[in-house]
């Protein structure tokens, strides 16, 4: 029997119908009737039954590192609290949330800071993502509200996708903005200064000046003017601020774009002539010291034209993480209350501390995430609790991060995996995980879900909600903090948010408050008599205090000069297709980790020719902030000057590979949100004595100046790389791989300098070492398929006459691989990625790897013949 569930990946908010097999284990598939995706799923959210397994859980409180009982735990993270309270004041203690937390856990943990114990320092993981959509929204609109649904994306004539990487990091919303192309030519812009999947399918891409988002669309406000498609009336009567918005337009220069003068007026001309226009846009806006304002000149254009809460129309913020939407909801921000309420207004901060009955409430904005770690490192925050977020590896500056966090004098995780963050916290508490808790989740367009469990927590697990109403209980508010379900816990918050709504606020589900909780359909708010899922400000509306809109005047700002002698390159950050955040659940599934194996650097051919960097070597990439080794992937998808590197690597699976330890803790004056993609770095070869690759059947234990570590589905893989040599390959292969007693077979070639060495037992090969002077060039998915199962013959490398390596993976969904991928073009003699589909089914679940199908297609035609020129 299926049961109704929500992803627990990014905010596209794709229903689920799970299966359990009653062995701990559970077959996914898409839930046909979610509006967020109707059936379909990401490569991810394909693979969430192979995330399941409690082999790296936490299953015990633990205190410096011992288990512990409960009791106990709870006692000790109370009166360290109560303590630091009593002696430094509440802005002495600090809660750090994630997205990843259910709304009733974020609502709670909202409740107890903010509300009973005094201070607003309280902010989220969701701070790196989506605050400067925050703010800008709340500066235009009077509220954090997203206009549209994704339904608009089946209705527009243009979508303009503005630092949105959609095919990798949305991939259902990709699809579905594909599917509308088709059936009716809407046509697509992509703003983007790097090439991404999501070119692909782009009737345009602006490979501006990075950070120059603002001139672009302050361009845009200006074209709108000059030729006449300003919706005079709708301005008039509901916007304010049009004139000095668009004199700060006019003064501002295009050319810091940088965009080819045709390019620009091909955009220009499209936008200002079609109706029917969104603009979808994510992290390359928001990761900004200028976010706010970035935000902002997007929503002056569709404020000036009318052009926002109509089908088809609008601007439109895509979240990163599954309940950043239900953070912002129930005030998991610093400088936010519950259901959209302003902390700053009296009228807000009176109806909130009335409806919870609290003896106290803060009447200013607490840390945001940058200043609250710098407030742990000064000591002025003495007690901090970290939920279900590992902010030693993602927080910008990330090794002072994590010495901060190790300084301070008392440190709670809640969390389900060891992390680099719980190695360093005096209380680890272990919470529940997707499949075991109860919640809901609110995704990009409003629509609240709930996640339901279908496995029992293991061990001594409990629900983020359930801990923290234990220690509000013993530091004296037992009777507020009573709930017995998480459905009581969504009641109080949807009984709350009635409340909002009778102050005039966009946020209202006081009609789901008596709602049978378990049977809760997918419902877009609000939920009122008078409006119920549809679009905001269609007709006005505003929650401003006239009720009109603002248009602000935005001066483009560029970021911090690059330095041309110390650090002459700007370094963008993202994510890439298979993993989320830092793998604590892609890494356990062995298909995800075979698209892309560890981190790497993309950097354009000029820049890797001048510095020496030759492909699949690898650089040292540094900051002032610190350094990195990566892999070196020589591309044209960034420019000259211009580099890109992921940011899912950690302590665990790749600890020289911490790409956030680089990035400078610029932050956006208004929004507090970091400056992620445009770090100024250099870049040097690494010149490592040898190269490896590791493969076992169990675990590995490396021991090099770099090395990334990965799973496939016998065992692990792991790239490796020093700078000095062990004194023998035998022993330093035992000790990799945990395995003194096991049979040694070695091959040497002094001449090329490598090195291969098999562990054996009872003639089965359990793991092998390959050592190069430059990078090992091997058959990876043939030797993953093999350790375990052959003999010596794996130290060939490769296989045997006959049989295919598949290579690496291309399409994760149905684990199909390049090779086999290369090899079905050239025997059927496959022309389009269609083929390609009923051929072997890559690219038919999400569909995200259709852009690499088709650049494997051109490089497997061959070339048009030349024409030579007539003599005249």
């Amino acid at each position: 029997m299926s049961m109704r569930t929500t992803c627990p990946y990014c905010g596209v908010g794709c229903g689920l119908l799970v299966s359990p097999d009653g062995q701990g284990g559970a077959t996914v598939k898409g839930d046909p009737d979610h509006p967020a995706n109707f059936g379909r799923l990401c490569s991810k959210g394909t693979a969430l039954g192979e995330t399941l397994g409690l082999a790296d859980r936490i299953l015990s409180p633990q205190i410096g590192g011992k288990p512990a009982d409960w009791e106990t735990t709870l006692d000790l993270v109370a009166s360290r609290f109560q303590a630091a309270i009593r002696d430094h004041g509440p802005d002495s203690v600090a809660f750090y949330l994630s997205g990843q937390m259910l709304t009733e856990d974020y609502y709670a943990a909202n409740k107890l800071i903010k509300g009973y114990i005094g201070t607003a320092n309280v902010d989220t993981n969701s701070r790196l993502c989506m605050a400067s959509s925050v703010a800008g929204h709340k500066r235009a609109f009077g509220s954090d509200t997203v206009p549209g649904t994704y339904e608009d994306l089946d209705t527009a004539d243009l979508v303009v996708l503005v630092g949105s990487n959609l095919a990798w990091c949305h991939p259902v919303l990709y699809q579905r903005l594909v599917a509308a192309k088709k059936a009716r030519g809407t046509r697509i812009v992509v703003v983007d200064p790097r090439r991404t999947a999501t070119c692909d399918s782009a009737d345009l891409h602006l490979s501006l000046t990075p950070g120059s988002d603002a001139a672009l669309f302050n361009a845009a406000l200006v074209a709108l003017a000059d030729r006449g498609a300003v919706d005079r009336s709708y301005v008039a009567q509901h916007v304010s601020g049009f004139d000095a918005a668009l004199a700060a337009a006019r003064a501002s220069d295009p050319g810091l774009t940088g965009l080819a003068p045709g390019d620009l007026a091909q955009f220009l001309d499209w936008f200002t002539t079609t109706d029917r226009v969104v603009t979808v846009y994510s992290q390359g806006i928001n990761q900004s010291s200028s976010g706010t304002d970035k935000v902002n000149a997007i929503l002056n254009c569709h404020l000036a034209t009318g052009r926002i809460g109509r089908p088809g129309m609008g601007p439109f913020s895509v979240t990163g993480q599954p309940n950043a939407m239900g953070g912002r909801e129930v005030g998991g921000l610093a400088n936010m209350l519950a259901c959209h309420l302003d902390l700053e207004n009296p009228q807000h901060r009176a109806a909130v501390q009335g409806f919870w009955a609290s003896p106290a409430m803060p009447d200013q904005p607490g840390l945001k995430a940058v200043e609250m770690f710098e407030a742990v490192a000064t000591g002025r925050i003495k007690a901090l609790w970290i939920i279900h977020t590992n902010p030693a590896v993602s927080m910008p500056d990330a090794d002072a991060v994590a010495a901060a966090i190790k300084g301070c004098d008392f440190v709670v995780v809640s969390d389900i995996t060891r992390t680099d963050t719980t190695r360093l916290a005096d209380v680890v508490l272990p919470a529940t995980a997707w499949g075991e808790k109860s919640g809901t989740v609110t995704n990009s367009d409003r629509t609240i879900s709930r996640q339901r469990p279908f496995l029992p927590a293991p061990g001594q697990a409990r629900d983020d909600w359930r801990m923290i109403a234990d220690v509000a209980a013993r530091m004296g508010w037992a009777d507020a903090f009573g709930w017995t379900s998480a459905a009581e816990v969504f009641a109080e918050h949807a009984a709350l948010s009635g409340i909002a709504g009778h102050l005039g606020r966009d946020f209202d589900i006081s009609g789901l408050a008596q709602a049978d909780y378990d049977a809760l359909p997918p419902t877009r708010w609000p939920v009122t008599a008078q409006q119920q899922g549809g679009r905001f400000f269609g007709q006005g509306g505003f929650f401003t205090p006239d009720g009109r809109a603002r248009m602000l005047p935005i001066t483009p700002r560029l970021p911090v000069a690059q330095t041309a002698r110390c650090y002459p390159f700007r370094l963008n950050t993202g994510r890439i297709r298979d993993q989320w955040h830092t793998m604590t659940r892609t890494a356990l599934a062995p298909r995800l980790t075979q698209h892309i194996a560890e981190p790497f650097l993309e950097i354009h051919a000029q820049d890797a020719a001048r510095l020496g960097l030759a492909p699949a070597t690898l650089a040292r990439v540094t900051s002032s902030q610190g350094a990195a080794i990566l892999r070196v992937a020589i591309t044209d998808r960034v420019q000259p000057g211009q580099v890109f590197a992921p940011i899912h690597w950690t302590g665990d699976t790749a600890p020289m590979g911490r790409v956030d330890a680089l990035i400078a803790p610029v932050t956006d004056p208004v929004s507090g949100q970091p400056e992620s993609k445009a770090a100024v770095v250099a870049i040097a070869p690494l010149a490592p004595a040898w190269y490896g690759f590791a493969v076992s059947t169990g675990p590995q234990h490396p021991d090099a100046t770099y090395w990334a570590r990965a799973r496939h589905s016998g065992g692990w893989r792991s790239e490796l790389a020093g700078l000095d040599r062990p004194e023998t390959w035998e022993a330093y292969a035992r000790a990799l791989f945990d395995l003194p007693d096991a049979i040694c077979l070695s091959v040497e070639d002094r001449m090329r300098g490598t090195h291969r060495l098999a562990l054996m037992h009872d003639g089965c090969t359990l793991a092998a070492l390959f050592i190069a002077p430059d990078p090992v060039q091997l058959a990876r998915g043939h030797l993953a398929a093999e350790v375990g199962r052959a003999g010596a013959s794996l130290l060939a490398g490769r296989p045997g006459v006959g049989t295919l390596d598949p290579g690496p993976t291309v399409c994760a969904c149905l684990n199909v691989g390049l090779n086999t991928i290369m090899a079905a073009i050239a025997a059927q003699s496959l022309t389009s990625v269609e083929q390609i589909g009923a051929a072997l089914h890559a690219g038919t679940s999400c569909g995200s790897c259709r852009p690499e199908l088709a650049a494997m297609l051109a490089l497997s035609q061959p070339p048009l013949p030349r024409l030579k020129q007539a003599a005249p």
